[in-house]
């Protein structure tokens, strides 16, 4: 009897020590910023740790499977370029994210919103250069990025010329012409100009430029 009572005080006494994997927050607010055709996902970190690695994974709206992005895998930045993958502009795309911290611990997948690059990307301004001649004022314009114009063969620019009353007058380019010359303005006059870039075919706009201002001679 004193033996089986024994065995059972020693029962009691033992312990088993069983680790349990720790689950980490996933990643939150993933998105696309995509500007000028350069689609960026970015993501918050769950904690602001800096030793947790990211694993970045995409795939066409429709299609079952999930692809790796290659150079996002194990990275420790919070954003990912997947340009290369999201290229075409009829397509939509998914994409998603998960956080790990070695040596097992890993979070659940964190998904963007579906994502257009056609749709969704957001045109820059076009850049203007303002030379003050005799005759007036002569605009030219930066061409755009080489993403816009590979994939845009119809751009336009519109031009708008602002007198100090706050009258605008506006003009239309056609990418990439050279130059605009303004004529007839008034002498000693101060004039400010901004332009916009037009998706002719998709009738999208960019937002308009920064006001560049110049007095005539």
């Amino acid at each position: 009897m004193n033996r089986l009572l024994l065995g059972a005080v020693l029962l009691e006494n033992l312990s088993v020590t069983v680790q349990v994997p720790v689950m980490l927050a996933p990643p939150t607010k993933v998105r696309f910023n995509s500007l000028d055709y350069k689609n960026i996902l970015v993501w918050t970190p769950p904690t602001n740790s800096t030793t947790l690695q990211y694993y970045v994974q995409w795939k066409i709206y429709g299609e079952p499977q999930w692809l790796d992005v290659k150079g996002c895998q194990g990275i420790q930045r919070h954003h990912c370029d997947l340009s290369a993958v999201t290229s075409d502009t009829r397509e939509w795309y998914y994409a998603r994210v998960h956080a790990s911290s070695l040596p097992a611990s890993k979070s659940n997948w964190a998904l963007s919103p579906r994502f257009s690059p056609r749709w969704d990307t957001v045109i820059s301004p076009p850049v203007l250069r303002l030379n003050v001649t005799e005759e007036g004022i002569v605009v030219r314009v930066k061409p755009p990025k080489p993403n816009v114009r590979k994939m845009h063969s119809s751009l336009q620019y519109k031009i708008y010329l602002i007198h100090t009353s706050g009258e605008e007058e506006v003009y239309k380019l056609d990418c990439c012409s050279n130059k605009l010359p303004l004529k007839e303005l008034n002498q000693k006059a101060v004039y400010c100009l901004q332009a916009q870039t037009i998706i002719l075919l998709q009738a999208k706009t960019s937002a308009r430029g920064s006001l560049k201002c110049v007095s005539t001679l």
